[in-house]
């Protein structure tokens, strides 16, 4: 048998040209919703439908078939009476498949969301783009949205159409560069990308921006979610966690990467699920007395050795652990438990990747054209144009979704020190100044405050926290006053001092003392929060204890004494998955922690520690209530030679001061003596040299009484005996 004849099978309606017919057949039509679908011609009305490798089309209205004749090629047309119809397609090896007409459906899109996407200022964009699933002129379906201003055609291809970019191409709303097009009969679970036709002609097959979910990488579709529907019951969690998040409130946070806290070696080690998260990660953190839980980016991602922080679908929850709805059930059980959740967030770059945002449209339309300003070359990574209204809202309402639709407690912003300066890590040439001949970026700049302005105004009872490595001021400070308007930001300058400090051998730390005591000449000029974070445990930095010097009981020691330290120092308090039972080694994104160590008595002992210093802060507000201020902390005692030093934290009249020795030699100091604020029993309420820490057990006894002997500026004071490599905690009893 010959070809099947695909010419002229009968007259064309008045609005359907010869040429048009041409361009529908080899996908070149610039409007096919013009002439496809129903539409008058003369007093009767039209479908033309197009049906690549279609052996004949019916159409079905009210029960009654009409057959559509061939018109040429794959091109079909014909009186049907009615417009509420179906076609039902029969092929070469007798299938058929019946289906409604997607070109018989009106736009969706609102002019007030035209208007606002237009505008750039929609600041619930995920409402409006992407791929939702509705019901549409009574008929359920999936009503697909994308901005690609400069493309000449776009398409959504998926297995429903053979991945074939003729047969669904879109429609432009307006002049706002947005493609819209409602699928009849496509719904949750479908693999879909978008087929973009550049000006130049060139094709694309790209993910959506605002896609919800995508395939499990390395597969690089978009796959359709209903995100609607959820039911959550957290109302008690979300009318207390204000308070949760007050600079005036005790924040200990638990930074984890999903896919290496643990593994079920039961089912060839695979990471754990999100609903597997909800009851083990959620029960340990609980146990730890941990008050947050930071995520590293969860946004999907196609590089696991990224860690996340190369997001290309970044409204979509990652696949590697579940679907959308089983993440909420984890950010639920979290909030069942009293524990917030945070995210981490990266609006500083986004991969190359040739199916994510680069190159989006055939232009450079998320990035900046010019790699000077927009492209990274420590990470091979893309900037977003902050500079675009369109970019910067996309942004914007991509952190308002999280706090919407997940309910997440805050974010933790990525790489703010890469944002904030058009030099960072470019030499001289390699880089942009800005309108006035400098470094800073304004673009960005303000972005970040509109980004907050946003987020705080939608929600005050969230928190932002900002990664930023300078000195930019006021990070944390309110957009009004001049600041960028953040909640809080990471101390890494706290950090590096004090871990510097740490990895000297003690006989040298007399001569670095200044990195352990500088931190308080600054530590209130921002909202800090002290980071221990997975940084400081990869690319060869060693684990916290490997970074501990001496022998094997010292380096636990030193360790115990550091966090000790740190949890009664001013400032928030953020710890990594590992860094709390001192793993022994640096940490792997490919493997679980290593909870073997766990179960060793040193270890253990150091988890036991960390879960008593929450315990400690949680419930001792001189610890947490002045974290952001002045008012609570004075130094006590400061000896270089001996490496030890000394500090009260006060809260309220009616909180008891606390007292913190510290003792960072391998000497014990017996019958030292300081000052104290108050006459009468201090009670020692945590030595981390207690023996179920793994310690020696030497100390005070459980307490000292002050006497009235002058010292260090009081009229009071105590003898002490300050166990090595250790620090003693005495709290003032009533």
């Amino acid at each position: 048998m010959g070809e099947p004849d695909r010419k002229l099978g009968g007259p064309l309606p008045e609005y359907l040209s010869h040429d048009d017919v041409a361009a529908l057949n080899n996908g070149s039509h610039p409007a096919p919703f013009d002439v496809l679908g129903p539409r008058k011609s003369g007093n009767r009305r039209w479908i033309v439908t197009y049906q690549p490798g279609a052996e004949a089309v019916t159409a079905t209205v009210a029960g009654k078939q009409t057959p559509v004749p061939r018109l040429d090629g794959d091109v079909f047309g014909g009186p049907v009476a009615g417009k509420a119809y179906s076609l039902t397609m029969r092929y070469a090896d007798g299938a058929e498949h019946a289906a409604k007409d997607p070109f018989a459906f009106d736009p969706m899109l609102s002019d007030l969301d035209k208007y606002l996407v237009g505008e750039g200022t929609h600041k619930e964009l995920w409402r409006v783009l992407g791929a939702h699933v509705v019901t549409h002129q009574g008929i359920k379906g999936t009503h697909f949205a994308v901005w690609a201003p400069n493309a000449q055609r776009v398409s959504v291809v998926g297995e429903f159409n053979g991945w074939d970019g003729r047969r669904q191409p879109m429609r432009p709303a307006g002049e706002t560069g947005v493609w819209e097009v409602f699928l009849p009969g496509i719904g949750e679970g479908a693999l879909y990308k978008y087929q973009i036709t550049a000006a130049d002609g060139a094709i694309g097959l790209k993910a959506d921006p605002v896609g919800f979910g995508s395939q499990h990488p390395p597969e690089k579709a978009s796959i359709v979610r209903d995100i609607n529907g959820y039911g959550w019951k957290d109302e008690a969690w979300m009318k207390s966690r204000a308070v949760r998040a007050e600079r005036s409130s005790p924040i200990s946070i638990y930074e984890v990467h999903l896919g290496s806290w643990r593994r079920r070696h039961d089912d060839g080690g695979r990471p754990l699920s999100y609903k597997e998260l909800a009851q083990d990660l959620v029960a340990y953190v609980k146990f730890m007395g941990f008050s947050h839980i930071e995520l590293m980016p969860i946004s999907e991602f196609p590089f696991d050795g990224s860690w996340g922080y190369q997001p290309v679908g970044i409204y979509a929850p990652t696949i590697r652990f579940g679907p959308p709805h089983e993440f909420r059930d984890f950010v639920e059980a979290a909030h069942d438990a009293e524990i917030g959740v945070l995210l981490d967030w990266v609006p500083g770059h986004f991969p190359t990747d040739e199916h994510g945002l680069a190159q989006f449209d055939g232009t450079a339309l998320y990035e900046h054209s010019d790699p000077r300003e927009g492209f990274h070359q420590d990470w091979n990574t893309l900037i977003y144009n902050y500079g675009r209204r369109e970019v910067k809202n996309y942004l914007v309402s991509n952190a308002l979704y999280w706090m919407e639709e997940y309910h997440l407690d805050g974010l933790r912003v990525d790489a703010v020190a890469s944002m904030l300066y058009r030099d960072y890590s470019r030499n001289d040439g390699e880089w942009v100044p800005n309108k006035d001949g400098g470094r800073e970026n304004y673009e960005a700049i303000e972005f970040l405050q509109e980004m907050n302005i946003a987020v705080y105004g939608a929600d005050a009872s969230v928190m932002t926290v900002a990664e930023e490595s300078t000195s930019f001021p006021a990070v944390s400070q309110p957009v009004h006053t001049g600041g960028l308007g953040f909640g809080y930001k990471w101390n890494m300058g706290w950090m590096n001092d004090t871990l510097s400090y740490m990895q000297q051998d003690p006989i040298y730390r007399q001569y670095h003392h200044n990195q352990m005591t500088f931190g308080i000449d600054y530590a209130f000029s921002e909202n800090f929060i002290l980071p221990i974070s997975h940084d400081e445990v990869v690319h060869g930095k060693g684990s916290m204890l490997e970074k501990m010097p001496g022998t094997m009981w010292e380096k636990f020691a030193n360790l115990r004494a550091y966090y000790g330290f740190m949890w009664t120092h001013p400032g928030k308090k953020l710890l990594f998955m590992g860094c709390e039972f001192a793993q022994p080694e640096e940490w792997n994104h490919n493997s679980e922690l290593n909870w073997a160590a766990a179960d060793q008595p040193p270890h253990k002992g150091v988890q036991r520690l960390v879960q008593d210093l929450n315990t400690l802060y949680r419930d001792t507000p001189a610890l947490y209530a002045s974290d952001c201020s002045p008012d609570g902390f004075a130094w006590l005692h400061n000896d270089p030679a001996q490496a030890t030093m000394g500090f009260v934290r006060t809260a309220g009249p009616k909180d008891a001061p606390v007292v913190v020795m510290c003792n960072f030699t391998p000497v014990e100091r017996d019958g030292f003596v300081i000052g104290v604020p108050k006459a009468g029993l201090w009670e020692e309420i945590l030595n981390t040299d207690a023996d179920i820490y793994g310690g020696g057990n030497r100390g005070n006894m459980g307490g000292v009484t002050a006497i009235n002997t002058p010292a260090d500026g009081h009229a009071h004071s105590v003898t002490l005996t300050l166990p090595p490599l250790s620090v003693v905690v005495l709290r003032h009893s009533r």
